[in-house]
């Protein structure tokens, strides 16, 4: 890839990322759990210097209806810089948008207008399930050989058969095959990302399709039947090497982050719950000689609540467990952000030894029980809690959304669990503030419900860099 024709927004270094022009849009998909309304993919004004800030300024809905848009991400990333075979033509230019009910795979096209995305082409379910042998996608990555998109369930007609991951085509999109040539014990799917340096896949666990498509199931739970292992495959092959099992106490394995320094080899992955006693944790994986080692760094507990205040899922525990939903990594490996949707509440904390985490920050939001409001509405209690959290490249923001997956939601917040979107503030030292100025809520979502964000140029969760 020549470096003229290289996409500025391909940073070689984390710090290089860092050190780039702030974003000016986030883009968040929003979806429509009754099935009633197109799901839609916003644009969100981010630019603190804009009469339009913290507002929707786009809004590109897809065709047919039901697809519950969930994970998405970008046709390209900085990890371009590694890749062959692309004419130098490869850019961050087209968000990849799969439905996770649908099966179906929007490409929507950012240019020539950012804040006015155009659907260009929809893979269907069918084409996934044809070439690929799998449905239910959920998570892409940019990567060696094409984009990388983790699916839950198995082909049409047998959507539990074993999740994996589909390889499409980085320019056309077209589906080219399952990635994996040798799957090991690996069944349920989630989340995959990489080392790209060590030739290191690791992969993650959820549940399979009818496990999840109606809410937590509590038999499954109590009986340690969702996904409770991190796997370790060979990139260049698609070979499985190493299974890692947590114990099945820790039920539901999913968000992956790598270091983000090319050259290391640990990275964290969040647990949502343990059936011990509902606490949710963080572990961190790392290379022991020829060896991947797994170890649990944070345990986030659950908090006594009145059985009155609980949803039915709940009350006989009389507790709100933390329900760690998802985490993110800062670009430069410094600050691990932890979504707490069941207590309202993202954590912070200083991971410069990765081994030994220590909390530096905290705020709630939301909430099973304690419902926390925003500080520009605090007549308005909220439901949900952080969920999706993106964090700019610099650090210095935090952005998250409240909604889960629909059927989850009706189970833990059965009143409703609304719409609505926060930023908060990083102090460089540890700590974080709410952004007053920024919170879209409500109608400013039309009745969907936002999930992920992605960030113009990129962001903290979907870039691999190549280079020190």
């Amino acid at each position: 890839m020549s470096q003229s024709t290289v996409d500025p927004t391909f940073y070689r270094s984390p710090a290089e990322a860092a050190a780039a022009p702030p974003e000016e849009l986030a883009y968040v998909v929003a979806f429509d759990r009754a099935a009633q309304k197109h799901d839609a993919m916003t644009v969100v004004d981010v630019n603190p210097a804009s009469d339009a800030y913290g507002q929707v300024v786009g809004w590109t809905e897809v065709p047919g209806l039901g697809h519950e848009l969930h994970h998405f991400g970008w046709n390209a990333c900085s990890s371009a810089l590694r890749h062959e075979g692309h004419g130098g033509e490869l850019a961050r230019r087209y968000l990849l948008v799969p439905g996770l009910r649908s099966s179906d795979i929007h490409v929507l096209d950012t240019q020539p207008d950012p804040r006015a995305p155009r659907l260009v082409r929809t893979i269907s379910g069918k084409e996934l399930s044809d070439k690929a042998g799998y449905s239910r996608p959920h998570t892409m990555h940019c990567g060696p050989d094409g984009v990388f998109l983790t699916c839950i369930g198995g082909p049409e007609g047998d959507d539990d058969g074993p999740g994996g991951i589909a390889l499409l085509d980085h320019t056309t999109f077209d589906v080219l095959r399952a990635w994996e040539t040798d799957r090991g014990p690996q069944h349920f799917a989630y989340d995959a990302w990489w080392h790209l340096n060590q030739n290191t896949l690791i992969s993650s666990e959820w549940g399979s399709p009818s496990m999840i498509e109606d809410g937590v199931v509590p038999e499954l739970l109590l009986g340690g039947k969702y996904g409770h292992a991190l796997h370790f495959w060979d990139l260049a092959d698609g070979r499985h090497v190493q299974s890692v099992d947590l114990g099945a106490q820790h039920q539901m394995v999913l968000e992956v982050r790598p270091s983000h320094d090319p050259d290391a080899t640990w990275g964290f992955v969040g647990v949502v719950i343990s059936t011990e006693d509902l606490s949710g944790s963080i572990w961190r994986w790392f290379r022991d000689g020829d060896e991947w080692k797994v170890e649990k760094v944070i345990s986030v507990p659950a908090e006594p609540a009145d059985p009155d205040r609980l949803p039915p899922a709940l009350k006989p525990f009389g507790a709100v467990p933390p329900l760690i939903t998802d985490i993110d990594l800062s670009v430069d490996d410094r600050f691990l952000y932890v979504s707490c949707w069941g207590t309202g509440e993202m954590k912070q904390f200083d991971v410069s030894d990765p081994a030994h985490p220590r909390q530096t920050g905290s705020v709630r939001l939301g909430g099973i029980v304690d419902r926390a409001a925003h500080p520009a509405r605090p007549d308005l209690p909220l439901a949900g809690g952080p969920q999706m959290v993106e964090v700019s490249r610099d650090g210095r923001r935090v952005y998250f959304t409240n909604s889960l997956y629909g059927a989850w939601d009706d189970q833990f917040f059965p009143d409703g669990v609304g719409a609505w979107m926060a930023k908060l503030d990083v102090d460089p030292a540890g700590g974080l503030s709410v952004d007053e100025r920024f919170f879209p809520h409500g109608d400013d979502f039309r009745g969907l419900r936002p999930h992920q964000i992605r960030l113009q140029g990129g962001d903290a969760s979907s870039d691999s860099y190549c280079y020190r």
